[in-house]
């Protein structure tokens, strides 16, 4: 019974912030504001896949690019336009997801309404519901992204309805891992800033510097290098070959989220709300 409670509430928290976004004035503007962005993108870039991919130019230099990032197989994807699509989102989403989910309790510390909300919850339900939340918004995005390529794809010819059914629901998985650590890592950093802005200027801090200062100290003690594990997205690159899936390309990133979200919930506990 308390399991079942505990679940209620972490449901009621992921919940508010489907609210907040599709069914607020803020919210919906932001939609707005992404659903242009991937308009001029799936219109401009994603509708033009077959015409890019089959250029000449396109082709030399895709192979000579491509093999030295193990893109090569991405040539010969049935559905072009997936393949562009997944070139994109494999980085924007990301980056979306890190200032989507730059507000998950900074706001309320702000207000004070966290303190109350922690009356009727305790701070690690605040922490995996809200994480939760924003987990469902990105994949709720995602499939949107992904069904309007294949949508237009199939418009384009219905004889790929089939195959880019497949490999969009392959890619909705892979993107879904793929932004876990990130929305994981503004969770940590909303465990104790106030604002939503200082959050994306610390992640932009973290991102910006710390390779170079890891990279110092594995200048001196080369197994430092390891550190560079800690950055969400080290993964990417090998996954969009989509060539032999590594086990590391899906455990990295859940065991990032995992680390994230342990660290986000020790600090929650100790600091005043």
């Amino acid at each position: 019974m308390q399991f079942l409670n505990n679940y209620k509430r972490i449901w009621i928290l992921a919940r508010f912030e489907l609210i907040r976004l599709f069914l607020t004035k803020r919210g919906i503007i932001a939609l707005a504001a992404f659903a242009t962005v991937w308009f001029i993108i799936l219109y401009y870039l994603v509708s033009s896949a077959v015409a890019i991919v089959s250029s000449d130019v396109f082709q030399d230099i895709a192979k000579q690019l491509f093999g030295v990032l193990g893109l090569t197989d991405l040539l010969k994807w049935p559905v072009p336009e997936l393949a562009i699509y997944w070139l994109i989102a494999a980085y924007l989403f990301p980056s979306f997801a890190l200032f989507s989910a730059s507000d998950q309790t900074c706001s309320d510390r702000t207000r004070g309404t966290l303190r109350f909300i922690s009356l009727r919850a305790t701070r690690t339900e605040i922490i995996l519901g809200r994480f939760l939340g924003q987990v469902l918004i990105t994949a709720i995005l995602i499939a949107v992204t992904i069904l309007a390529t294949v949508l237009m794809a199939t418009y384009r010819d219905l004889t790929l309805f089939d195959d880019g059914v497949l490999q969009a629901s392959k890619l909705f998985v892979d993107l879904s891992i793929i932004v876990l650590p990130f929305i994981a890592m503004m969770t940590l950093l909303n465990s104790f800033l106030r604002s939503s802005k200082m959050a994306i200027v610390v992640c932009t801090l973290i991102f910006g510097l710390g390779p170079f200062v890891i990279g110092l100290l594995a200048y001196k003690l080369p197994i430092a290098s390891q550190l560079n594990y800690i950055f969400p997205g080290m993964q990417i690159t090998e996954l969009l070959g989509q060539t032999e899936m590594a086990l590391t390309n899906y455990s990295l990133p859940i065991i990032q989220s995992v680390l994230f979200l342990i660290i986000a919930n020790i600090i929650m506990k100790r600091t005043s709300l």
